[in-house]
C-alpha cells in the first residue's frame, strides 16, 4: 500500500482526520489532495494486456472455441504481436478461456475384408515432401437425430488438407469411392502413382475400390489389422472434427449434418485451422505459399 493510500484508508477506517495522519508521516498536504484528484490513468502494461486480452478472445471464439494457448500464439505473431505462448496460456486461464478437451476414445468401425490387403508402404511415416506423394483416409461415424451418418475422407500427407471427404447412410466401398474420386477432382483428375494409405477395412479392400484405384493410377498401402497407429494421421483428423465441432453441436437431420460438416471443412479446417505439420498455417494457405515460391524459383533456376 503507497503511503497516501495509508493516509486515506486512516480516515475511512478509524476517522483519523487528513491532517493529522499527513503530520504523523510528514507528507504535505497538498500533495496528499493532488493525488486524490489523480485521474485513474491504467499503464502501458496494464493496456497491452487490456489489448492482448481482446484479441486473444477474439482469435479463441474465431476458432468455435477449440483453440489453445499454442495456435492462438501463432495468430497473434502473424498479426506481429511479440509475446510468449506461456503468456498467452496465463491471460487464457485468467480468462476462463479452455480450448478443445482431449477427445474420447473413437468406436472403431473397421471390418477386415476377406480379400488380400496391400503391403504397408508407409510404416508409420506421415510426412511428404510434396504435394500428391501420399495421401491417407479413414471413416468415422456420426449421430444425428435421424440416425447415424458416416464420413468417408482423403488427406494429403503434405499439407493435411481434406482434399475428398464422402457422406452416407452405409459405410461401404462406395462411401470410400466417392470421397476418393472428389480427391482426384480436387487435384484435376491427375494423380498417377499417388499411395492411398488406410486400414484394412472391406472397404477399402474390396473389388469395386481396388478397381477404382488402379482405374485412377492410385497405389494402395495398408496398415495392420488392430493398430491404430499404422494409419494414426487419418485417426487424429477424425478425432479433432468430433471434439472440434461435430460434439459441439446436434444435427436434426442428416441433410444438416452433411451441410455444416462440409461447411466446417471448407471453410475452417482446410481454410483457416492452423497445423504443426504445415508449418502452422491452414493447409491451403501453406500450399498456396509453397506452390509461389516453386514458381518464382523457376525462372531463377532456367536462368543459371
Amino acid at each position: 500500500m503507497t503511503v497516501a493510500g495509508f493516509i486515506a484508508d486512516q480516515r475511512t477506517e478509524h476517522h483519523v482526520p487528513h491532517t493529522i495522519a499527513c503530520r504523523a508521516l510528514e507528507v504535505s498536504e497538498s500533495w496528499f489532495y493532488k493525488w486524490r484528484r489523480r485521474p485513474e490513468q491504467p499503464t502501458k502494461r496494464e493496456v497491452r494486456r487490456a489489448t492482448l486480452a481482446e484479441r486473444i478472445t477474439y482469435f479463441f471464439n474465431a476458432s468455435g472455441r477449440t483453440y489453445g494457448s499454442p495456435r492462438i500464439t501463432l495468430d497473434l505473431w502473424a498479426e506481429g504481436w511479440q509475446v510468449s505462448q506461456n503468456t498467452v496460456a496465463q491471460i487464457m486461464a485468467d480468462l476462463g478461456l479452455q480450448g478443445r478437451k482431449p477427445p474420447r476414445r473413437r468406436k472403431n468401425l473397421t471390418r477386415q475384408g476377406r480379400r488380400k490387403a496391400a503391403r504397408d508402404l508407409v510404416l508409420r511415416r506421415y510426412d511428404a515432401i510434396g504435394p500428391d506423394l501420399l495421401w491417407w483416409g479413414d471413416m468415422t461415424e456420426i449421430e444425428t437425430g435421424e440416425g447415424k451418418l458416416y464420413l468417408a475422407s482423403v488427406h494429403d500427407a503434405y499439407s493435411r488438407r481434406v482434399l475428398g471427404y464422402a457422406m452416407g447412410e452405409r459405410h461401404d466401398a462406395s462411401l470410400v469411392s466417392a470421397s476418393l474420386q472428389m480427391a482426384a477432382a480436387t487435384r484435376g483428375g491427375s494423380v498417377d502413382g499417388v499411395i492411398f494409405h488406410s486400414d484394412r477395412g472391406s472397404e477399402y479392400t474390396s473389388e469395386a475400390y481396388n478397381s477404382l484405384c488402379g482405374r485412377l493410377g492410385v497405389v494402395q498401402s495398408m496398415g495392420r489389422v488392430g493398430s491404430a497407429l499404422d494409419n494414426a494421421a487419418a485417426e487424429s483428423f477424425h478425432s479433432s472434427i468430433k471434439a472440434e465441432y461435430i460434439r459441439r453441436h446436434r444435427f436434426a437431420t442428416r441433410a444438416e449434418a452433411r451441410l455444416k460438416i462440409a461447411t466446417w471443412i471448407a471453410d475452417f479446417f482446410n481454410t483457416r485451422r492452423r497445423h504443426s505439420a504445415a508449418g502452422g498455417l491452414a493447409p491451403a494457405e501453406f500450399e498456396r505459399i509453397i506452390n509461389q515460391k516453386r514458381a518464382e524459383a523457376r525462372p531463377q533456376a532456367r536462368a543459371a
